[in-house]
């Protein structure tokens, strides 16, 4: 069996890498521009601060693929055929498949705004993007970072501490409401403020270059004069080849709980795929680290005829301003129980209708939403009384 993998991101190797962990034989390639996969998360985070040298990012060393008979080709897919099921190549070439794994993920989505194309605006999703900011990242630059979402907020929180005067411009009054949970999520967001970062909720609507800098026009009727501008607004998933091949799209490419798309034996994993539930919805994309190992993991036991599992709760983290906060399932609707310690919020959970736990998160608390997970998993009903009191350890409640 042939497997092409398109895409070298988590999803990607993790296809290949369980592949191999399976007993699989075939031969496996994996394309991708950049070269050998590498973890991502640390991009905003540890490599942008300086903590984490180039070298410590792949996931495995050069020599795993070389011991473990996988191809790595350093280049561009161009287009797909899934009726022949071969892989084109940038530079002509042709590859054969029995099986092609697509897992592009996404590129960083530009500022809809005049301007917002301007040569030298900075997004941020590949290596090579963070080593470019981070040689900005100098002590009195002026830095203006266009979006709170995770990235934006961790990239501010590590800028800030380099020095920089940060500009954070936030479409939402509080962003991250779906994901911590109101009072989490204001509190999160507080601390940008409080680190000495200006924050502003608006939206952009121009830019200009403003000699080797930009000047940012908000709705608010503010100006922001910035030496380096970050667009931090999400990506667009990179869905040209599945389209042009026929493969079924909307918003990302379709899959079904095999990672199945609609053509046979065209897969799709990661970022880029969105399941299909039975009742003919689909799963709202999150981009979550966890997420996308996971739906590589569960095609290599497609692709080695072993048993699907139900897919997980998403989990994900962020790092910013000193503390760690954690989040599982969604923290949007329902009833939301909020532990405070001092007054001070520390952990949220979000339960259904019938009480079960949909979702939480935590600050600094990683062993509450571990806890919370078992919770989730097992469908143990937790009397919220007991949920918002900080003295009861959460772990007792999923006995």
């Amino acid at each position: 069996m042939k497997v092409v993998i398109v895409g070298g991101g988590l999803a990607g190797f993790t296809t290949a890498q369980e592949l191999r962990k399976l007993g699989s034989e075939a031969e496996i390639t994996i394309i991708d521009p950049e070269g050998l996969p590498y973890d991502r998360p640390p991009l905003s985070k540890e490599f942008l601060t300086g903590q984490q040298p180039a070298e410590k990012l792949p996931f495995v060393p050069q020599e795993w693929y070389e011991e473990n008979g996988v191809t790595m080709i350093t280049g561009r897919a161009t287009a797909i055929d899934g009726k022949e099921l071969t892989v084109t190549l940038a530079d002509g070439q042709v590859l054969e498949a029995d099986e092609i794994v697509l897992a592009m993920g996404g590129r960083p989505r530009p500022l809809p705004i005049p301007g917002g194309e301007l040569p030298g605006i900075c997004t941020l999703v590949t290596r090579s993007q963070a080593s470019q900011l981070r040689e900005q990242l100098t002590p009195g630059r002026r830095i203006c970072i266009i979006g709170a979402g995770l990235i934006g907020s961790e990239v501010a929180s590590t800028a800030v501490a380099a020095g920089c005067d940060v500009t954070l411009v936030s479409s939402s009054p509080v962003p991250g409401v779906p994901l911590w949970g109101r009072p989490l999520a204001e509190r999160l967001h507080q601390m940008h403020t409080d680190k000495g970062i200006r924050v502003i909720n608006a939206v952009p609507h121009e830019v200009e270059q403003a000699g080797e800098g930009f000047r940012v026009h908000l709705s608010c009727e503010e100006t922001v004069e910035a030496d380096t501008l970050l667009a931090s607004i999400g990506t667009v998933n990179e869905c040209e080849l599945a389209e042009t091949a026929g493969v079924t799209v909307d918003g990302g490419i379709i899959v079904d709980q095999r990672q199945q798309t609609s053509i046979p034996h065209v897969w799709a994993v990661g970022d880029v795929a969105r399941m299909l539930r039975p009742d003919g919805s689909v799963v709202p994309g999150h981009g979550h680290w966890e997420t996308a190992m996971h739906s590589g993991q569960r095609l290599a036991a497609v692709l080695t005829g072993g048993s699907v599992t139900e897919p997980a709760a998403p989990w994900m983290w962020s790092d910013r301003h000193g503390v760690h906060a954690e989040a599982v399932g969604g923290l949007a609707g329902g009833q939301l129980i909020t532990r405070e310690v001092d007054g001070v919020p520390v952990a949220s959970f979000n339960l259904d209708i019938e009480g079960r736990m949909v979702g939480a998160a935590a600050i600094d608390g990683g062993n509450t939403v571990r806890a919370a997970r078992r919770i989730i998993d097992r469908g143990i009903i937790v009397d919220p009384e007991k949920l918002a009191d900080a003295s009861i350890d959460l772990k007792k409640l999923t006995r």
